[in-house]
């Protein structure tokens, strides 16, 4: 489920400081001392553990238990081999990709992995194409070939230089073909990948017990022999856990008060590591909406929406305020939602809807999640309700769900105004524009762009120097802006809680700042 300077990773002067004012460090060396599993805390819980099925945070969890041709190791910013032994581009039009797998590759159960299942695993995204699924990270695939049982070749339909991140993803997690069905979704708790661990148990909602995969061959190194992770419904649950000894690491869904406690007060048992983030948090409009579909409409919102005082009052400065859907820290950033609307103003956004000939309060209902990004959702909306109903412009309508439900609810189109984050895929602007627009998107609302999806994306993808993107990417940006489908409304970062006998957090975070859990381990001395 979302570029990543989604380089979302922890930075270590940054953390040198954070760890410094807390008296203990999570850059120490170590090794596991037999303790038992280290327990991960997070509020982000899987939606399924089908990856077939999946565009969002359940991506935390695959990327442990399953493996994908192409990941991250350690420090590295672009992908490398992982299941795969080796892989390239194999003509200069960036429409070729073939790759090599290791030999002898097996499944956590024995069964071999072979070309034929990656081909099997990419096909079934698909050939599924599950509402709210990966399908379309795929959208320039044309056809995957399996040659004997170790090459695999993709055939794009055009050029596409960011195909190889599309392959490290946890989306493209290759399963086994005997135990997950070509045309549906697993809907079992059981997992059969070849990943750095095996999925030893899944309690829905509340915990999943990871141990050691023997058969896994690849580029981790673990430094644990099991992990357990505990899903939270809320922050403070989660870092009472924490103090009380019961995890030893939080990974996501640290709440704004509770960031400062550790910040100002400390704790000499704890620590907090402060980094870089490129997560964001924006609201959608879904067209179908009599409301909603009005281009005036959801300027003037943009207009009035006060970000500054969102993360101040909300978020207590621990986000950033966002003016375009691609983050801060990425190249090809604008401010375009600056640039056009400058600082709130109810006199311009009453002119823009008058304009439009708009005469009376505007109803709107805003729906939000209630346990997906942070206990702070609910009071972020409490906000942009009071912001919108105070200009008189708008009467506003809070609804909520749980996040499973409330995922099924967007995917329908039954919301008018919602709200999603996203943690990106890969470290690229084109992952803040790309998932959501096109037919097939992340949201299930569909977004025609035929100037993004039919010009911009394909020539900024013919461009193996990313560099080279820029004014594409700014283009796009704008027509995003224009549209004003899909307003910005805050940029994170990313904050890491651990145990003081717990080393490897900062190096833990691949550059989608997800959580790498072999890299855990608990000191053996002080």
């Amino acid at each position: 489920m979302f570029y990543r300077n989604r380089f979302l990773r922890i930075v270590a002067a940054i953390a040198s400081l954070s760890l410094a004012a807390c008296g203990c460090g999570l850059l120490s060396d170590g090794s596991g001392d037999g303790k038992g599993p280290i327990v991960v805390g997070t509020t982000s819980a899987p939606s399924t553990l089908d990856p077939a099925g999946a565009w969002d945070g359940s991506w935390e969890l695959y990327r442990n238990i399953f493996q994908t041709l192409l990941a991250y190791p350690n420090g590295a910013t672009t992908p490398q081999p992982d299941a795969a032994k080796s892989c390239a581009f194999t003509d200069s039009t960036s429409r070729t990709y073939r790759c090599e797998l290791r030999p002898g590759l097996k499944f956590a159960d024995g069964d071999a992995l072979t070309a034929s299942a990656v081909k099997y695993s990419i096909d079934r995204i698909r050939t599924i194409d599950a509402p709210g699924g990966p399908a379309g990270l795929l959208g320039s695939l044309e056809r995957v070939q399996a040659l004997g049982d170790r090459e695999v070749v993709f055939h794009l339909n055009q050029p596409d230089a960011t195909f190889p991140f599309v392959l490290a993803t946890p989306a493209m997690s290759i399963v086994d073909p005997n135990d997950y069905p070509a045309r549906s979704l697993r809907k079992d708790t059981e997992v059969n990948g070849s990943g750095p661990y095996q999925l030893r148990s899944y309690d829905e909602d509340k915990q999943a017990v990871l141990t050691r995969n023997d058969n896994y061959d690849g580029f981790a190194e673990r430094q644990n022999d099991a992990v357990t992770i505990r899903y939270f419904q809320d922050s403070a649950g989660m870092v009472k856990a924490l103090r009380d000894k019961q995890i030893d690491v939080t990974y996501r869904g640290l709440a704004a008060d509770d960031i400062l406690a550790l910040q100002q007060h400390g704790n000499a048992n704890l620590q907090l590591v402060d980094g870089a983030g490129t997560d964001i948090s924006y609201l959608v409009f879904n067209p179908q909406d009599p409301w909603a579909k009005e281009p005036a409409v959801r300027k003037a919102v943009a207009q009035i929406v006060d970000r500054g005082a969102i993360a101040h009052k909300v978020y207590k400065d621990t986000v950033d305020p966002l003016y375009s859907m691609v983050p801060k820290g990425l190249t090809g950033h604008t401010t375009g939602f600056f640039d056009d609307f400058g600082d709130p103003s109810v006199p311009k956004a009453r002119k823009i809807l008058t304009d439009a000939g708009i005469h009376q309060p505007v109803p709107l209902t805003l729906w939000y999640t209630t346990d997906r990004y942070g206990s702070e959702t609910a009071l972020m909306f409490q906000e942009l309700k009071r912001q919108l109903e105070s200009s008189g412009l708008f009467t506003i309508t809070l609804k909520s769900r749980p996040w499973k439900t409330y995922v099924v609810g967007y995917q329908n189109g039954e919301y008018p105004v919602f709200g999603r984050g996203w943690f990106p895929d890969f470290p690229d602007a084109d992952n803040f524009i790309a998932p959501f627009v096109g037919d097939h998107n992340a949201l299930g609302t569909p977004y025609p762009s035929k100037e993004i999806t039919g010009s911009l994306l394909p020539h900024s993808r013919a461009q193996s120097d990313r560099a080279q993107t820029v004014k594409d990417m700014e283009s796009a940006q704008q027509i995003l802006v224009n549209d004003a489908r899909l307003i910005p409304l805050w940029q994170g970062r990313q904050y890491v809680a651990a145990s003081e006998d717990i080393s490897g957090g900062e190096q833990a975070l691949d550059p989608s700042t997800i959580m790498m859990m072999w890299m855990l381990h608990r000191k053996t001395s002080w």
